[in-house]
């Protein structure tokens, strides 16, 4: 990628429709519409269209492609039936965290298959960076980067299949999650898979990029009489912080490794080996020292990134690494690390905050879940 700001292919559609655009990982982003707030509680309560086409989507081809990604994510691929989808991560040879990834097993109506990861915006030049010396020892698999030929929405929200319902070839509805399929609106194909960043129900649709406008045009209206709103990223940082959802650069990084962030659990050890597990092994066996909590902070003022944690004798015990006051909560909630005897649910904290103190407990992540 260069200097220069790339826009998605509904760029034009977020400038009419007045949103406050950002720089982001490259691209012209909609940080909000008129309020954060208001697209929090759309997300929470209706039905909320986001732009995330900005997040990079890499297809594998080829028989060993599987066998390929199980080689460089810490999660098993080869088990991956058609339509399946996992979270992973790729870690570096010491075991420190280089993404966190979506990979999909996609098979196509006319029954061909490819793999494809979704990986973060801002770490897509480094991954293919990363994977092209790797995929020497596979040249039967064809490596595409897929981001800028296509466009990626996601509808999240308590109505969004209510939105959707009709506008498929194949009904949305009967998709589990965590899975994918290709359909096709108005006799053109999409992927469509429910996986969410928010903590609510909702699908990604990715389409090619010529046609993502018509498609998100079409998810508006249809949603209009169920209340639907566009929304920025803005309102997806606040939702996915209630939800406890690590974001790469902040809870995650090439300095952290997945025991510590409480992310274990996409991390198969047995009867594999993958980039890093070696170094992982040690670190699960090693007595934790540091851990990634979820913290209610006292009092009205947010903890921001970078706010130190205290323990009772004033003495520095781990930073914050997200931090806001929740629109659904109505207090400030955040998340950090802490030492590990730190740790436990309930176990009293003080948060400097721009040279003030505020009281704050450890509390159980996630913050909010949604009513299934």
């Amino acid at each position: 990628m260069t200097d220069s700001i790339a826009s998605t292919p509904l760029t034009s559609w977020h400038r009419a429709a007045g949103a406050t655009m950002s720089p982001f990982a490259g691209f012209d982003m909609p940080i909000h519409y008129g309020s954060i707030v208001t697209e929090h509680n759309a997300c929470r309560n209706a039905a909320t269209l986001f732009d995330v086409s900005h997040m990079g989507r890499i297809r594998f081809d080829g028989d060993r492609s599987a066998e390929l990604l199980d080689r460089l994510l810490t999660r098993r691929v080869s088990d991956l039936a058609p339509g399946g989808i996992r979270y992973s991560l790729m870690c570096n040879e010491e075991g420190g965290i280089l993404d966190d990834v979506l990979v999909y097993h996609i098979e196509k109506p006319s029954g061909g298959r490819f793999h494809m990861l979704v990986v973060n915006a801002s770490n897509r030049q480094k991954i293919i960076e990363w994977l092209t010396p790797r995929m020497a020892e596979y040249p039967d698999v064809i490596c595409t980067d897929r981001t800028e030929l296509t466009s990626m929405i996601a509808l999240q929200g308590p109505l969004a299949m209510a939105t959707v319902e009709g506008l498929f070839k194949h009904p949305a509805d009967k998709l589990g999650y965590y899975h994918s399929y290709v359909t096709e609106q108005f006799n053109k194909p999409v992927i469509v898979s429910r996986t969410g960043y928010t903590g609510e129900d909702g699908l990604e649709l990715i389409t090619r990029a010529d046609e993502a406008a018509r498609i998100w045009e079409n998810l508006m209206l249809a949603g209009r009489k169920h209340g639907i709103q566009a929304a920025g990223l803005g309102c997806r940082d606040t939702l996915r912080l209630e939800a406890g959802m690590p974001l790469y650069g902040h809870e995650l990084s090439e300095s952290i490794d997945p025991i510590s962030a409480g992310l274990g659990f996409a991390c198969n050890f047995k009867d594999r080996t993958f980039i890093g597990s070696e170094a992982l092994a040690k670190i699960k066996a090693a007595p934790q020292q540091s851990i990634r909590v979820g913290i209610r902070v006292e009092g009205v003022r947010p903890a921001r990134e970078g706010c130190q944690i205290l323990d009772a004798n004033e003495q520095n015990i781990g930073a914050i690494t997200s931090g806001t006051v929740s629109p659904t909560l109505q207090y400030p909630i955040a998340m950090g690390y802490v030492a590990a005897e730190h740790s436990e649910i309930g176990s009293p904290l003080t948060i400097d905050i721009r040279g003030k103190r505020a009281a704050a407990t450890v509390v159980p992540l996630p913050f909010y879940k949604r009513n299934r």
